[in-house]
């Protein structure tokens, strides 16, 4: 018996909680804001209508402040996040949101409805939060 997968979107699986920091804000506040928040990924904000969201996560703070032996209150998001971020459709099904993830190197994206971020999607919530799993 052949057995086949039910249809889950990013949206179905994604976390609801989207935080977001301005890019001037120092790594250290940036990691007290997901102390506090409980995440491990930060949405950076746009600074004006025609730029677009940038995003940090742990694997950044190490890059670019425990490596290079700097403070973190020396550095400030915007030197050490990624820009562009690469968001996915809310509707787009885990498998796909999987083959992306590992065609273009990513472990977390947000999860984009009508024009807004809505929640965030990592490589974590495809399996080991996916009760269909």
């Amino acid at each position: 018996m052949i057995l086949k997968r039910s249809y889950q979107s990013a949206k179905d699986v994604m976390k609801k909680k989207a935080i977001f920091i301005d890019g001037m804000a120092t790594a250290k506040e940036a990691v007290e804001l997901m102390r506090k928040e409980q995440v491990e990924v930060l949405i950076v904000k746009k600074r004006n209508e025609l730029d677009v969201y940038g995003i940090v996560i742990v694997h950044d703070f190490i890059k670019g402040v425990i490596i290079p032996d700097k403070t973190s209150q020396e550095v400030n998001v915007f030197e050490i996040m990624t820009k562009p971020v690469i968001s996915v459709p809310a509707s787009m099904d885990v498998h796909y949101v999987a083959n992306l993830f590992m065609k273009i190197g990513i472990r977390v994206a947000p999860v984009e409805e009508n024009g807004e971020l809505i929640g965030i999607i990592s490589l974590n919530d495809l399996v080991l939060d996916n009760m269909l799993f």
